[in-house]
């Protein structure tokens, strides 16, 4: 056996490569439930990372559904929705899911993904087969989530696609560039909210472009699901929306703290994934079990305690914009639990994340290329089971620590 042939050999300098740019990343193992303290090589840490938004990922009446789904269902679905994987718990799940959108999306119908990566990739690619070869314009928004802009370049190859960048701030150049599109097709993508930043894109005004210009408006609101809205519907329920050129993504490992995602659509662009989604029709359906599971956790984000949730949230929101000012470091104007801290290098990130490890927080440095050079960050999340006293705790911490690093770097 030789020692490094030559793929090994790359791979070994890239790695090593990534290491002296102060971007590889390492994995941490857990030992404990999804919450707001996490155990990690014998140590309690306080987390503000995780996108558990509601607290719903350790919840009892989660954990008891669970139970019960996997004596009901087993703990496999044995083959794809369309072979003979499709229970009865997936389906009440899509059309409870449907329900919620029912208000913003004519003739609505949802289907479950297992993951919100397979769910944007199914919903782009699926869609764009719908044109002709050559036939067919996208418009992504620059800061899309990595599962969007793969979905785009995707369907892009495969059917020759034109692929138009825009920028979700300001909305000019996306209203030039679709003024002179002759083109039958034309997908509009976009977060619902900002991963990295925690920003809302402003789909009151896309969808008004997408309507004049005879687009479809393709809004992946996995950060907004469960969050905005009076019942937890979402972005679309926030921003009082209806349109049938919708097509809805949500996420169901995050605020509805299980696993999955979900696309919602009028029925008839429904179908067509079903037909020629080929990571719907290729996957293995998610076990029954978990369908059973997000049937509990939509009760809970549609009824009391999920207004009380969204309530607990807002109020940190609040907290952390009244009370965390910096001098060296900047935040961000979200009125979402994805609060970042910019603090600009790999290198000053990375020190603060550790400072931070030290005095017990677990926040991960985010760097290229996840964010833009010269733009590295601390994404602080908060879950409704932080109370504002851990706010004010780690406001306090953070105050320091960016003290420290900067009269490290200015020693150095």
């Amino acid at each position: 056996m030789t020692n490094s042939f030559n793929a090994l050999k790359l791979a070994q300098e890239q790695i090593t490569e990534l290491d002296l740019q102060l971007l590889k990343r390492r994995l941490r193992v857990t030992q404990s439930p999804c919450d707001t303290t996490a155990s990690i090589d014998g140590r309690q840490l306080k987390t503000f990372c995780s996108n558990d938004y509601l607290g719903l990922a350790n919840h009892p009446d989660l954990i008891n559904a669970l139970a019960q789904g996997g004596q009901k269902y087993g703990v496999g679905s044995g083959a794809s929705h369309l072979i003979s994987g499709h229970s009865a718990a997936h389906e009440l799940l899509e059309k409870q899911l449907a329900s919620f959108q029912k208000k913003h999306i004519p003739k609505v119908r949802a289907l479950f993904f297992s993951t919100g990566y397979l769910a944007n990739l199914a919903a782009i690619t699926g869609l764009a087969r719908l044109s002709q070869r050559g036939d067919l314009s996208i418009y992504s928004a620059k800061l899309n989530h990595a599962s969007l802009i793969d979905g785009v370049r995707l369907a892009a190859a495969q059917m020759s696609a034109a692929v138009n960048l825009f920028d979700h701030t300001q909305l000019t150049s996306l209203t030039d560039l679709l003024k002179k599109d002759t083109k039958s097709l034309k997908l509009i993508v976009t977060d619902g909210v900002f991963s990295m930043d925690g920003d809302l894109a402003p789909v009151k005004a896309l969808l008004q472009i997408a309507e004049q210009y005879d687009a479809l408006l393709i809004v992946d609101d996995a950060h907004g699901f469960g969050v905005l809205g009076k019942q937890g519907h979402g972005i679309l329920e926030q921003e009082n929306i209806d349109s049938d050129r919708i097509i809805y993504i949500g996420t169901l490992g995050k605020a509805a703290g299980v696993s999955g995602a979900f696309v919602c659509a009028q029925d008839s662009f429904i179908e067509w994934l079903i037909q020629k989604g080929r990571p719907y029709i290729y996957s293995t359906a998610t076990p029954p079990a978990i369908a059973h599971t997000l049937l509990k956790s939509l009760e809970i984000i549609a009824g009391e305690e999920g207004v009380k949730r969204r309530a607990q949230l807002n109020q940190l929101i609040k907290i952390w914009q009244d009370e965390m000012a910096f001098s060296e470091w900047s935040k961000v104007s979200s009125c979402t639990p994805i609060q970042p801290v910019i603090l600009g290098s790999n290198a000053n990130t990375l020190m603060a994340a550790k400072l931070l490890d030290e005095a017990g927080y677990w926040i991960p440095a985010i760097r290229p290329p996840t964010v833009a050079p010269g733009t590295a960050r601390l994404r602080i999340t908060f879950s409704a089971n932080h109370s504002a006293d851990d706010l004010r705790q780690l406001i306090t911490t953070l105050k320091r620590i960016e003290q420290e690093v900067h009269q490290k770097v200015a020693h150095d």
